[in-house]
Formats: C-alpha cells, sequence, structure tokens
C-alpha cells in the first residue's frame, strides 16, 4: 500500500526544513512567498492533501513561462516523437503556465543551429537545444546563458561549459552498449562497421569510443572497419551499407550510432547478409520496432524520451522560479535496450 506523503517528505521535495513547511501548512507567519509556494508546490506533486486556502491558484493566474527548444532532422520519427514529449510534459505542469516553441534547423551546419538558437531565444526565458559541436555554438551558448537565457544541450553536450547543462544519455557508455552485443553475438574472428553521423557530432565520436574500447578490451578478434559518416541520412546510409555487403560478404556487424538507421535496415532486409548478421541501431521508432520484429535488427539503444522531457522542462520550470538548490550540470539517463523478444 501506498505510504501517504508526510511534512517531511514535502521538505525534502522543496528544499527546506520541516519546520517551515510546518508553518506554511498550519499558516503561521513568518513564512516568504517564495516558501510559501516552495511548499505548496511540493505538497501537490506529492499529492498531500491541503486546505482550500493554501491549493494553487487558478491557471490564468499561474506564472507564464516561455520555453524554446531546437531540434533537427524534422522529418525523422525520433525528432517527432522527442517534439511530441517535450509538448506532453510542458502540458504536465500545473504549477506554471507553459508557452512552447519547438524550432528545426535546416541543416547540421553550425550556423543554421544557431539561426534557430538565437530565433528561439529572442521570446524564451529557456532554450534547450540539439547541436553539433562547433566553437561558433559554444560562444553563442556562452553569450546567452550570460545575457539571462540559459541554454541546454540535449543529447550530443555541444554547450559544454558555456552552456546551462547537459540531457542525455553517457554517451561511451551507449558505444560499449553496442560494443558487448557485437561480442556477444559474433563467433570471432570477425569484422564488423560503423557509421557515425558527422565528426562534428561529438557524442558519436564517444560513441564510437566506447564501441572500440569494448571490443578491443573484450574480444580482440573482432575487428571493427574504418569509421563511416553517413551524415544521418536515409539514402546514403541505405548506398554505404549495400556497397559494405556487397564488398565484404565476410561483415559479420554493423552499428549506426546515429540517424539514418533506415537506410541501413532497408539494405539489411534488401540483401539479407549471413544469417546472425548483427545490426545495432540507437532509437525505437515505428521502423526500428518492425525491424525488431522481423529478426533484421539485433538491438535498438534508445534515449529515454519521456523521462528526459519531464526532468528538462523541471529542471528548467525551477530555474526560472528561481530555486537555486535545482540548478545543476544537468542529468545523464540509462539507455533503454530493446531486443526482438521485447516487442
Amino acid at each position: 500500500m501506498r505510504r501517504n506523503p508526510t511534512i517531511t517528505d514535502i521538505a525534502r521535495e522543496a528544499g527546506l526544513g520541516p519546520a517551515t513547511v510546518d508553518r506554511v501548512l498550519n499558516e503561521r507567519p513568518n513564512v516568504s512567498p517564495r516558501a510559501r509556494e516552495r511548499v505548496v508546490r511540493a505538497a501537490e506533486a506529492l499529492g498531500y492533501p491541503l486546505p482550500s486556502s493554501l491549493k494553487r491558484r487558478k491557471r490564468d493566474e499561474r506564472p507564464v513561462l516561455n520555453l524554446g527548444f531546437v531540434l533537427h532532422k524534422k522529418g525523422q520519427a525520433f525528432y517527432q516523437q522527442f517534439a511530441g514529449e517535450i509538448e506532453v510534459a510542458c502540458e504536465a505542469r500545473a504549477d506554471v503556465v507553459i508557452q512552447t516553441q519547438i524550432r528545426f534547423a535546416a541543416s547540421q551546419s553550425p550556423a543554421d543551429f544557431a539561426e534557430e538558437i538565437s530565433a528561439a531565444a529572442v521570446g524564451a526565458d529557456v532554450v534547450a537545444a540539439t547541436a553539433v559541436n562547433h566553437a561558433s555554438l559554444s560562444r553563442l551558448a556562452d553569450d546567452l546563458t550570460r545575457a539571462g537565457t540559459p541554454v541546454y544541450s540535449l543529447l550530443n553536450d555541444f554547450g559544454g561549459r558555456s552552456g546551462a547543462g547537459y540531457f542525455g544519455m553517457d554517451n561511451v557508455k551507449v558505444g560499449r552498449l553496442a560494443g558487448w552485443m557485437m561480442a556477444t553475438r559474433i563467433q570471432p574472428p570477425g569484422k564488423v562497421a560503423l557509421f557515425v553521423g558527422g565528426t562534428r557530432w561529438h557524442g558519436h565520436a564517444l560513441r564510437e569510443e566506447g564501441f572500440r574500447a569494448y571490443l578491443r578490451e573484450h574480444a580482440p578478434e573482432i575487428v571493427p572497419l574504418d569509421t563511416a559518416v553517413n551524415l544521418e541520412t536515409r539514402q546514403l546510409t541505405y548506398e554505404a551499407t549495400l556497397a559494405l555487403l556487397n564488398r565484404a560478404p565476410d561483415l559479420a556487424g554493423l552499428y549506426v550510432a546515429g540517424g539514418g538507421m533506415e537506410g541501413a535496415i532497408a539494405a539489411v532486409r534488401e540483401l539479407r547478409p549471413k544469417e546472425r548478421f548483427t545490426l545495432i541501431v540507437n532509437e525505437l521508432t515505428p521502423e526500428s520496432h518492425a525491424a525488431l520484429k522481423e529478426g533484421i535488427v539485433t538491438m535498438v539503444i534508445a534515449t529515454p524520451l519521456e523521462q528526459l522531457c519531464a526532468a528538462l522542462v523541471d529542471h528548467m520550470t525551477r530555474r526560472q522560479l528561481g530555486n537555486e538548490d535545482s540548478i545543476t550540470n544537468g542529468k545523464l539517463f540509462e539507455p533503454q535496450i530493446w531486443l526482438p523478444e521485447s516487442v
């Protein structure tokens, strides 16, 4: 049976002392409006019954926050899911009214990302973005954060020390998971291939590092070929996968460390390489889900979008409401592992 929340629980959630919480709940004097707001917000989040005099204000009386988000690859299912989860997380907030602006970069060039981040910052209190690593984007994140509009990095830590924080997975760990599956599935010796989105995605470089390190440490007879760049595009990935499979019939596996997995799935489905060919991709979408069921994809390593978006919006909201206790350097999330038996 679920335990009812206590004053101690509320104090922990609000980042205040139990005595302060007690004064608020019993409507005693000597409590600041800010502390009262934090206690009421924490009590409602925990489901603690409040007297009518302390219940939240009506929606049109709540603080209004403007949050800006920049993604890319608008046509890809993953980023459509990402945008949808952002909207759900913003709508779920009971303490504020969030006005959401979601923009998409036209390409993966630093200039296009900079244009969209700058545009989002014009009307936003806080901005969160996916972007490549480039000095101009780090400077932009630093300039905007110093000017009062914090910029968070999503999935790929392009902001670094210049940004407000990173929300995504440990990309070295993601790569090591892919390496573990290759080592588990493939009978050595064998050759495997690796695709990354581009040289400016630091997160992809970290995945490559983790992938190669795991194989080097635990399966040295499995040899990774030179890493190929697929620009996260379906067609380029499709053509590159076909060429690989035709050129190296002994290829035992392929890891697509970024976007463009749809092309690899199509090529493997078309050529049907040798039994137990291992294809590992990132993100669970309708296409990768179907490929898992067919046995074409061996493993999907997915970002937990629902948890990430809820935590991100909570962090952005708390920061703007002035809860200094909540200001950290972002959050790392555990990868979700999907296998054919999972679907």
